[in-house]
């Protein structure tokens, strides 16, 4: 029902402590837009600023072309669903979903209808008259989203709302908001979260955070298969990234590269025509593309230190020395059970597709 417009937007407390700076992103009507980023990078707090319960320092914030920097929460058009499910525990689910709309003056029939749609999509009809002290965690969850759906806001907001549930239960009511952001396709959503697994599954479109400022905007898969730079390429996917230290020996139309462990030529599908024999680079390989290999052209090779087997898949660790991330582990994730590898010596490599080769902290992808 609306689209929103932030230009050059920035944040400081008391004039001095800046938290973010030149924010520039455009959402689009019917989006659900993720913002993921460390802790404190001020992904909540530029959620809050949307919502109107923190002033914008600098720039500009435009909802459906309308400037709202000065506009009041409550004529934005917004309904925000927080960490903390904040129900009224004397009120039945009924009364908490229905307050809002009687304190705006809504008759009888208008709150009664809001209300059974909601609890519909919701799956909360046969729990309208318990009180939210007889309700799961994730009941409870759903009847503080209930209570932003019948106000029928141009934009949903939702600041980690799972954060407070168990591991069954999140997955339960991720699948939840999936749904209901598919009954209603016209609704923006803006989603908070420090978990990338929900923003993988849930986005349209994930806005990374990170230094103040926004590290990349993309697709789920964009992010995850095209990091513009080393802290998106490490923080999408889990296990991390490995960032192996080498150096190009071969240019063109895919890149030659060479580790420091001094194994032999691996290539990467990334075209470097602007880059230079010699030039000293980090090569990014996730630990679900590599694999074992008994060629002189492989990627990495150490000694199994410690495995764990997870069912589906194997984790393999390696020291690793000439390691350009912040870890000194390299992690192969294999598929199926490896139980025989530890203290063995494996060398591995991957798919030219999938190795991603970084110059100065930028890919070079993108140069």
């Amino acid at each position: 029902m609306a689209d929103l417009k932030l230009a050059d937007v920035g944040k400081k407390y008391g004039g001095t402590v800046e938290v973010l700076k030149h924010i520039d992103l455009d959402i689009q009507q019917g989006e659900l837009v993720v913002f993921v980023g460390p802790s404190g990078c001020g992904k909540s707090t530029l959620l809050r600023m949307i919502a109107g319960l923190e002033k914008i320092s600098s720039g500009t914030l435009h909802i459906d072309g309308v400037l709202v920097n000065d506009m009041p929460p409550a004529e934005r058009g917004i309904a925000m669903v927080f960490q903390s499910y904040a129900l009224y525990p004397h009120m039945t689910v009924r009364d908490n979903m229905s307050f809002a709309l009687k304190l705006a003056g809504k008759s009888k029939d208008e709150i009664e209808a809001a209300v059974a749609k909601a609890a519909k999509i919701l799956q909360l009809e046969p729990y309208l008259d318990r009180l939210p002290k007889a309700l799961s965690g994730g009941q409870r969850q759903r009847v503080a989203i209930g209570r932003s759906i019948v106000r029928e806001p141009k934009v949903f907001l939702f600041d980690e709302p799972l954060s407070n549930l168990d591991a069954a239960l999140r997955v339960a009511t991720r699948i939840e908001i999936a749904q209901l952001k598919e009954s209603m396709p016209d609704r923006t959503m803006i989603y908070v979260t420090h978990d990338q697994v929900e923003a993988m599954t849930l986005a349209s479109r994930i806005v990374v955070l990170a230094n103040k400022g926004i590290a990349q905007v993309g697709t789920p898969l964009e992010l995850y298969e095209r990091p513009e730079n080393e802290f998106v390429a490490q923080f999408i996917g889990s296990p991390a990234m490995n960032l192996l230290a080498g150096e190009i020996v071969e240019t063109g139309e895919r890149t030659g590269l060479r580790l420091e462990d001094g194994g032999g030529v691996i290539y990467s599908a990334v075209p470097t025509q602007e880059a230079d024999k010699g030039m000293k680079v980090n090569v990014g390989i996730r630990p679900e593309d590599l694999v074992e290999t008994e060629s002189e052209n492989y990627a990495f090779h150490g000694t199994v230190d410690i495995t764990e087997a997870l069912g589906e898949v194997t984790l393999l660790y390696f020291a690793a020395p000439q390691s350009a991330g912040d870890s000194d582990t390299v992690i192969a994730k294999l598929p199926g059970i490896h139980t025989d590898v530890r203290g063995k010596d494996v060398r591995l490599t991957a798919d030219p597709a999938k190795v991603q080769v970084f110059a100065n902290g930028k890919s070079l992808y993108y140069r």
